[in-house]
């Protein structure tokens, strides 16, 4: 079996409601979405989510290869770009090939990627995280009663602008699950995407602390702050969880070295062999991993098969248009089906009829405030987000 060419799809997610951080918001809730899907000359397609910067030379590493050789194609493509750097979108690019591959492999088996893999069990525990920063009480309420109704029992809400709001927030969360459970305790976590300074981590987590019992603080400082996050993590009770946007085993290192965090998380955009590399990296620290994304799969299938997955981020209980998922919810887990490979289902004609979206201004939560970490008071800007409930 050889590799002989890819092809490129954007499709959009669509939520129904603003989602967003402490870094901006997207009032309408339309997130582009694209794939990538490598052909090989047996008539088997991979597919794979995640950027395609540098694409044609990051390809150049794998064509004409044996698809299945993956780990060592994925090495491949690391040392193609190693000149240019391939952390950032470019190790998205990597990652989304990377899962294609593994697709492809597992299909080639006639095998659910997750037994492939070595998995014994096809259920993944979940937590429920709305991207939930715009929304009022009511629709917060409103969100997590439907994700309750799936049985998630633990839920990660953005904030980090208003620490009052967050709490009202996070109890009314709070409420809302151990109503579901019938008094059971839930989990309740909450991520500032790096919004804040060391010293102000500790404060406004310790402020939150006198009524809430947080499971983690997510990304409190720079990703890359190891001493930071080490601070922060003697300062607090909750755990450190970070990662998901540091790329390449080089870049957690320094974090396990100094102690720096509680819980290793990884995106699911950047793959499959990532995933599996980091989990083995903090195995071998006592260390549990969480890997986070909108549509998470490759990264569900994988976490089956390590010893320390902790729980995976359940965002919105819909695929993106013209994907379809051989997967369910329930019992707040993730229930992965039987089909050969990772069991997703791309419709070409439904992705290439959507009009093309019209380029977004500047802005959202992909665009770090010029103010970040340099608030006085962690009171939210009501202009940048007006009508944020309070």
């Amino acid at each position: 079996m050889r590799i002989t060419g890819y092809r490129t799809l954007t499709t959009v997610h669509h939520w129904g409601r603003a989602v967003g951080d402490a870094n901006g918001l997207l009032s309408d809730g339309v997130v582009p979405f694209p794939i990538v899907m490598v052909d090989t000359d047996e008539g088997i397609t991979g597919v794979g989510f995640g950027p395609r910067v540098e694409i044609d030379a990051v390809f150049a590493a794998i064509e004409g290869e044996d698809p299945r050789s993956v780990t060592a194609l994925y090495d491949r493509m690391l040392r193609q770009t190693f000149k240019a750097g391939h952390a950032g979108a470019v190790f998205g690019t990597i990652g989304a090939l990377d899962t294609a591959l593994w697709d492809i492999k597992a299909q080639a088996a006639g095998e659910p990627l997750w037994r492939l893999l070595g998995g014994r069990d096809r259920t993944v525990r979940a937590y429920a995280s709305g991207l939930d920063i715009g929304l009022t009480d009511d629709e917060l309420v409103s969100a997590y009663q439907e994700y309750a109704r799936y049985g998630l029992r633990a839920a990660k809400l953005k904030g980090g602008l208003d620490i009052e709001r967050d709490r009202h927030r996070l109890t009314l969360v709070r409420d809302v699950l151990t109503e579901a459970a019938h008094g059971a305790r839930p989990g309740l976590m909450l991520d500032v995407n790096e919004s804040w300074t060391r010293k102000q981590a500790v404060r406004h987590v310790g402020e939150l602390e006198r009524t809430l019992d947080l499971t983690w603080i997510e990304e409190p400082v720079r990703r890359w702050d190891a001493e930071g996050l080490a601070v922060v993590g003697r300062g607090v009770r909750a755990s450190v969880a970070s990662g998901e946007n540091l790329t390449g085993l080089e870049q957690f290192r320094p974090l396990v070295a100094a102690g720096a965090v509680d819980i290793l998380q990884t995106a699911a955009v950047w793959g499959v062999t990532h995933f599996l590399r980091v989990a083995a990296l903090a195995h071998a620290h006592d260390l549990p991993v969480s890997p986070i994304g909108t549509t998470p799969i490759g990264l569900l299938h994988a976490a089956t098969s390590v010893p320390n997955h902790m729980a995976s981020e359940l965002q919105d209980l819909r695929p993106p248009l013209g994907v379809t998922l051989d997967l369910h919810v329930e019992n707040g887990e993730f229930v992965l089906g039987n089909s050969p490979g990772l069991g997703v289902t791309v419709d070409e004609a439904v992705i290439t009829a959507l009009p093309r979206a019209n380029s977004r201004p500047p802005g959202g939560p992909n665009v770090r405030p010029e103010q970040a970490g340099r608030r006085l008071l962690a009171v939210a800007d009501h202009n940048a987000f007006a009508g944020l409930g309070q």
